[in-house]
């Protein structure tokens, strides 16, 4: 059986798009699940807008999300180059190959004379492609012209009346027609190759079996189907999956919010949870399980539970996720992701002690029932540091009116005079102390000493809140909000 080798080649042209992670996401998926390889290829021809910065980040990403590669410019392997700058010489003798077998040739045309050619078919209403006037040219005026210092681009000879058919693994059966392809560009004017030629070769070269890739990149698949044909190589298994559209259902962009693997990063979510989230993104797993490890969503995963129609980026699911996996996680784990949120909101200092890892450790306890992203917890931070309780809700200020507070005040005092030991647990069994020596049960114990601390009626547990506030807090805000 033949190895299943997959991989993702994004352009470094900016940070990981969300698009980009799932396609990385499903190439990485396929080969785990069949004992393949996953490789990771910079395709950077692009050469005004790709950068080092971003291929960092698109490398950071991939680790993030704990996609790890057999084979990358990281990584290395055995069919590098695995960036295509670096390959430029590879490109050449196939170009060269292609030209000598009459299958390309030199085209002179001016970017006018193109334009031209395609307001003249869409006038007539055709379908624009290039008319091929180069493709007579003679050796010789070839060479003379190059001569002259003119720099043609390559174009590849698309056959006529061929039919080019696709088995695609998510589309199904996709026909083609040569006559509406074109003579294509294989090869710019500056030597550089453009992407459906340079794409093919490195596939074949690096023994690629499975292209898993966007819909979007469909039409580009005759173009490269016909130069796999020329070079009489095997192609690949073609999976095109779907696009992933905004709540409005229109294709995902910035208007809908982060579009980028290290926003998501920075606004607090965990990896496993986009992990889990962008894997059910166009794919079902059958069943209704929709929290999944790593291991569980690798062990299901086929193209055969990939979908046809757009995958929609639904947020409120995403946070329903990451909550979970929150809740997971050890507080110690939360407590190491919160602090630099902590730290840019002016919580935290830049060197923290061991007596603030402690303090911040606390605090996730006492919310990590509550938030949904890490970037929550700053939320929560003036119900642990402001010194002043602001009752805004009439409800609440209500409460401290009920005839049984002045009671469950001085019960509450007492305990805490008497607390040695101001940990959660032993916070916790002051409350049921009040309702026993008091008579009072439930809200009539617990509400009012809510409101009195914190001015809400909802919130983290009262034990929990206590040992964080400390004695001089809670004495300070029992006394602004009783009116002492």
């Amino acid at each position: 059986m033949e190895k299943f080798r997959v991989r993702f080649a994004p352009s470094p042209t900016g940070p990981l798009h969300i698009g980009g992670a799932r396609s990385a996401l499903f190439n990485y998926l396929l080969a785990r699940k069949n004992g393949g390889d996953f490789i990771v290829r910079i395709e950077d021809t692009d050469l005004e807008r790709s950068s080092h910065e971003s291929e960092e980040n698109i490398f950071a990403s991939l680790a993030w999300l704990g996609l790890d590669m057999d084979e990358s410019i990281v990584s290395g392997g055995d069919y590098g180059p695995y960036r295509q700058t670096e390959r430029l010489a590879i490109y050449q003798q196939y170009t060269e190959e292609l030209l000598k077998r009459g299958l390309a040739y030199y085209c002179f045309c001016s970017e006018e004379d193109i334009a031209n050619e395609r307001q003249a078919a869409m006038d007539k209403g055709e379908v624009p492609k290039y008319s091929g006037k180069c493709r007579n040219l003679s050796t010789e005026e070839v060479a003379e012209r190059i001569a002259k210092g003119e720099k043609p681009v390559v174009r590849f000879s698309v056959p006529h009346d061929q039919r080019v058919v696709i088995d695609d693994a998510v589309r199904g059966r996709v026909v083609f027609e040569s006559e509406g392809i074109g003579d294509f560009v294989i090869v710019k004017s500056d030597g550089i190759p453009t992407y459906n030629f340079a794409v093919v070769i490195d596939d074949h070269l690096m023994a690629i079996s499975h292209v898993i890739r966007a819909e979007e990149h469909l039409s580009n698949t005759p173009r490269q189907v016909l130069l796999y044909e020329a070079f009489g190589w095997q192609v690949p298994q073609f999976a095109h999956i779907s696009l992933i559209l905004g709540e409005d259902h229109k294709k995902m962009s910035k208007r809908h919010g982060a579009t980028s693997v290290v926003q998501y990063q920075e606004m607090g979510y965990l990896p496993e949870a986009v992990f889990n989230f962008l894997a059910l993104l166009g794919w079902s797993p059958g069943g209704e399980d929709e929290i999944m490890s790593k291991e569980e969503i690798i062990a299901k995963f086929s193209l055969d539970g990939v979908a046809k129609n757009p995958a929609v980026f639904d947020m409120e699911k995403l946070k329903w996720l990451n909550g979970n996996y929150i809740r997971q996680s050890t507080p110690e784990r939360i407590t190491d992701l919160a602090i630099p949120f902590l730290q840019k909101e002016g919580y935290l200092p830049t060197e923290i002690t061991d007596e603030q890892r402690h303090w911040v450790n606390l605090i996730v306890q006492a919310v990590q029932e509550k938030i949904h992203t890490i970037n929550e917890i700053a939320d929560f931070m003036p119900l642990f540091v402001d010194e002043t309780v602001n009752i805004v809700d009439e409800e609440a200020k209500s409460v401290l009116l009920d005839e049984d507070v002045p009671i469950v005040m001085a019960a509450f005092r007492n305990k805490l005079a008497a607390l040695e030991n101001w940990e959660a647990e032993q916070v916790k069994k002051i409350f049921k102390e009040i309702s026993k020596e008091t008579g009072l049960k439930g809200k009539k114990v617990f509400m009012p000493i809510r409101v009195a601390l914190t001015g809400q009626m909802h919130g983290p547990d009262l034990h929990f809140i206590i040992p964080i506030l400390g004695k001089e807090l809670v004495a300070e805000r029992l006394k602004q909000t009783l009116g002492e």
